[in-house]
């Protein structure tokens, strides 16, 4: 080999040592070896830019943007509520996940549905308090090999099948004939998942927030009528187990009911009262069919999308101080509306507008983005600041996003048009309909995600163009001559392995011409061969740089390097023993 191979081989190592550390950002330390490939002369800068420009990589980017419009309305808590539902436990939690994903992800792009999933599940843990971190690396793999069952399932099918078509002269593969392989590969998969994910993942519990020495705001909510909730039992709305926040007593038609049972069906009309931590009282806020209660007047000229929700507490010498809520016309002086009240060593049980303020009471706001600066020096307050974490939704066009993401599966399913044309479109019509703001959409880039997947296509690249890659997969291969079987266990093992480094379309692109020479050799049939080469280039997952969806969930999930190799090289022995032992039998040599 050239020095050159030698070269980007080594910063490959390096790169994977820094990683697996987890001492380093991944974008630095990718885009740091990508600059000493760049240097050295190994990678053009049309070669270390090339990832920037990748299909796939935009399309993650703009699937960004959709998936705001999705976030802004309240969507993906619709998703997550009534697709995912309500787990009995963990194990029961990943198999809820993976049913959804077995049906869409056989016929829509791998990256758009971990895109498209990931704020769904991320708000579906926090519900139900369950770890993300077991949670993520399921979402990612269960779509990955549920991709094999059709052709249209991943790029790699589509690969594979046109180097059939133009190398080996062969018709290829039909629609649905990758799916006797595709699925014992996801059965394998999810019997792995079932039985050894609780141990091999990560177990890092969901943040929970407990009330001692935390503020505890008292809020009153109302069930909106013909709303979401109307008609449902507390325990079906999921209000009894939600973190930080605690149902007190219901109200209805004037009669009070303070120990509320599970089982209490809500109507509209009825007056909740809820106590519960800032974050908590901010999702509370955002629940679909259910509308604060405030007894003042509380119509704010502000539209409802600019809106922010503010701490404050309230001064010895406040003009609020003695007043109820209800008297205090707080409206009419701030242009605020007080949705919940905390006091220190207390805890309100009746109606909100009853309470009479005091100096030092805490009070959440929801008012026009001007009050912070308008109120940060007065003598009102003792202390004003924004809940970062808090955005209104706009409920009303969560139809409008769901329908668009409708459009976006028909439109990438159908093949009229590339995944990428379909979510430039799903996204400019999120745009357009107002599901999102073009400030939001232009925050809601992970620019960070973007730039390690590029940065990996640019390392997969100097291994291939330096001839390094081909070598070593000639040299491992070499070992086995003379046997098919053994051959073709070594076609999968030495394509498994250097997909966890190389983009798996690069893979499976570099290791094609030497399975193909290797079933000459042996004057066995390709198929076999090609079927190996295709499933184990999709099988990355002993690292987070293997496939650009395991790098997507690798922040959401909390997970470090050695999280991948602990999960995901067992995951790649029994995939490669399932693929290895019944390829032959369905496509013979």
């Amino acid at each position: 080999m050239a020095w050159e191979a030698w070269l980007a081989i080594t910063v490959i190592i390096a790169c994977v040592a820094f990683l697996a550390s987890s001492h380093y950002p991944s974008d630095m330390v990718l885009l740091g070896g990508v600059t000493l490939l760049l240097l050295a002369g190994v990678l053009t800068p049309q070669q270390a830019l090339a990832g920037l420009a990748n299909e796939g990589v935009a399309t993650i980017g703009v699937l960004f943007v959709v998936v705001s419009g999705l976030q802004e309305t309240g969507a993906v808590g619709w998703i997550a509520d009534t697709i995912l539902g309500t787990p009995r436990s963990i194990r029961h939690a990943q198999w809820r996940l993976s049913l959804p994903i077995l049906g869409i992800s056989p016929f829509l792009n791998n990256t758009a549905v971990v895109a498209m999933f990931i704020p769904a599940v991320g708000y579906w843990a926090k519900r139900h308090r369950l770890p993300m971190s077991q949670l993520m690396i399921p979402l990612a793999f269960v779509t990955t090999t549920s991709g094999l069952i059709t052709l249209v399932g991943s790029s790699t099918n589509l690969v594979v099948h046109g180097l059939l078509r133009s190398t080996a002269r062969l018709p290829g593969f039909t629609l649905w004939e990758l799916a006797w392989i595709g699925l014992p590969v996801t059965a394998a998969m999810l019997l792995y998942l079932l039985i050894f994910g609780q141990y091999r993942l990560p177990n890092q519990p969901a943040p929970s927030k407990s009330f001692t020495n935390t503020r505890e705001y008292t809020v009153e909510m109302r069930v909106e009528k013909g709303g979401a909730l109307e008609g449902k039992t507390v325990q079906e709305a999921q209000l009894r187990q939600w973190p930080g926040l605690f149902l007190l007593k219901t109200q209805r038609d004037g009669g009070v009911l303070s120990a509320v049972s599970a089982q209490h069906k809500l109507l509209g009309g009825d007056c909740l009262l809820f106590t519960g931590i800032v974050d908590a009282i901010a999702d509370l806020r955002n629940r679909r069919g259910l509308q604060t209660v405030m007894d003042q007047e509380t119509q704010l000229e502000t539209p409802e999308r600019e809106c922010i929700m503010v701490e404050a507490v309230l001064a010895e010498y406040s003009p609020m101080v003695g007043k109820t809520v209800r008297e205090s016309h707080f409206h009419t002086i701030y242009r605020a509306s007080i949705l919940a009240v905390a006091r220190s060593g207390g805890k309100f049980l009746g109606k909100v507008g009853d309470i009479v303020l005091r100096p030092g009471d805490q009070l959440l706001l929801e008012t026009h983005p001007a009050f912070l600066e308008q109120q940060w020096n007065t003598h009102d307050f003792l202390l004003v600041r924004a809940v970062e974490t808090y955005r209104p939704l706009h409920h009303k066009r969560a139809p409008v996003a769901l329908a668009i993401l409708l459009g976006f599966i028909g439109m990438a399913t159908t093949g009229r048009f590339s995944t990428l044309e379909a979510a430039l479109l799903s996204a400019g019509l999120m745009l357009l309909t107002g599901c999102v703001s073009s400030r939001v959409a232009r925050r809601s880039v992970e620019w960070q995600v973007l730039l390690v997947i590029a940065a990996s296509f640019a390392l997969g690249t100097a291994l291939e163009s330096t001839g390094a890659a081909r070598y070593l997969a000639r040299l491992l291969t070499t070992w086995t001559e003379g046997d098919t079987w053994a051959s073709l266990a070594a076609i999968y093992t030495v394509t498994a392995l250097l997909t966890q480094v190389v983009a798996n379309n690069a893979t499976a692109v570099l290791l094609f011409p030497i399975a193909l020479a290797t079933a000459k050799d042996l004057h066995a049939s390709v198929m076999p061969f090609a079927v190996v080469v295709l499933v184990a280039a999709s099988a990355s997952f002993a690292t987070p740089i293997g496939y650009q969806t395991n790098l997507m969930v690798q922040g959401p999930g909390g997970y470090r390097f050695a999280d991948y190799v602990r999960f995901g090289w067992p995951l790649s022995l029994l995939v490669g023993a399932v693929t290895v032992g019944l390829t032959p039998w369905i496509w013979p040599f």
